[in-house]
């Protein structure tokens, strides 16, 4: 369950940054509007993501967990914070920040996961 979770943790971080619309269609089905991508992988996980400014919003279901899952992340900078809540009551925060081509990127959540990794585009997480 801990490595789903880092997993998920990594995607949401991912999912946060600007690279939003290079979600590839072969992993999930998505829909798209200015504002909003919507998208259902082939195991049933869901997930959506709203812009509103420098504030971005999450929300999803993961079918491992049972739960459904709602993130926020705020943008100030190179530097993007990030708190999430799932229906279990887990709670997590963190940062991304980015410097050059590369992200660092570091959380914590209630139920004990914590990571701490460097993506890059080259080379990925």
């Amino acid at each position: 369950m801990r490595l789903a979770l880092n997993a998920l943790f990594s995607s949401l971080i991912l999912l946060a940054g600007p690279a939003v619309a290079a979600v590839p269609s072969t992993l999930a089905t998505c829909t798209r509007s200015a504002n909003l991508l919507a998208c259902v992988d082939p195991l049933g996980n869901a997930y959506s993501v709203a812009t509103a400014g420098s504030t971005t919003y999450l929300r999803g279901f993961e079918v491992i967990g049972k739960r459904y899952w709602a993130q926020t992340n705020s943008r100030y900078g190179q530097l993007t914070f990030f708190t999430g809540l799932a229906s279990d009551g887990e709670a997590w925060v963190g940062y991304s920040q980015r410097v050059g081509w590369t992200t660092r990127n570091r959380f914590s959540s209630s139920g004990g996961s914590s990571a701490k990794f460097t993506c890059s585009r080259l080379s990925g997480c």
